[in-house]
């Protein structure tokens, strides 16, 4: 078991080293992209990349506290899924209405990496090769489809 402080200290390791390893990577529009903090643009739209001690897990996540905004931005992604999944080379969680770790409400489409360890540095390159080609999929998914989400500016 690790202490908080040790814990803290080795999920920075990780997000720091993953971040050095993709940050030459640019975006689908040729840009340069914090990729840990991904800016979609929208409030309450995230694309969330997390790990800890059993799992880890890469999602778009709809945070409004408004149920029904969320529900509408879901149907949108819905109008886009076989793109996603054909962008992703697979196919995702849907949770409308799901909780987050704190037990807010939110709604996410993601997907899941079991047994691995942040805390395990030689789990590391399995969740890099997790995490890399998903972000960047996603990336290159949301430069095609933004427009259409304007309107929830």
């Amino acid at each position: 078991m690790y202490s908080k402080d040790q814990a803290s200290q080795l999920k920075q390791a990780f997000w720091t080293t993953f971040g050095q390893y993709i940050a030459p990577q640019l975006s689908a529009e040729g840009l340069r992209v914090n990729w840990i903090n991904y800016k979609t643009g929208l409030k309450n739209l995230f694309f969330k990349m997390q790990a800890d001690g059993k799992s880890a897990y890469i999602a778009i996540e709809l945070t409004h506290a408004d149920p029904g905004m969320q529900e509408l931005l879901y149907e949108q992604f819905r109008e886009f899924r076989r793109l996603l999944e054909n962008q992703l080379e697979e196919e995702w969680d849907w949770q409308l209405h799901t909780q987050d770790e704190y037990g807010k409400t939110i709604t996410r489409i993601g997907i899941t990496l079991q047994h691995v360890s942040i805390f395990k540095q030689e789990d590391w390159p399995a969740l890099i090769s997790f995490f890399k080609p998903r972000i960047i999929a996603l990336d290159e998914f949301w430069t095609d489809v933004k427009d259409a989400f304007e309107v929830f500016k």
